[in-house]
């Protein structure tokens, strides 16, 4: 039998990546959400810089979706049926 401590120890690993990849995607989206708060030239040009490179927001903004998602239903899951089961 596993023992809580280290099934927990699992869960929130697992659970800490997740978190850790959102965070990493909102650092990633945030030239293209200061583009659209504060439309300026200078967030204008910094776009256009950005463009001329591999910078993809779509792909970024679907792994994050993506991720936040199962993150928050692992959460979800854990904490409804297994946090005081194991």
């Amino acid at each position: 039998m596993i023992s809580r401590s280290f099934s927990k120890n699992i869960f929130l690993l697992a659970s800490m990546a997740g978190w850790l990849v959102v965070g990493a995607v909102l650092i990633y989206l945030f030239p293209v959400v200061a583009n659209f708060v504060t439309h300026s030239e200078l967030t204008q040009q910094w776009m256009e810089t950005l463009s001329r490179g591999s910078y993809n927001p779509v792909l970024a903004g679907m792994v994050g979706g993506v991720t936040l998602g199962v993150t928050v239903l692992a959460n979800v899951v854990w904490y409804q049926w297994f946090d005081d089961k194991i």
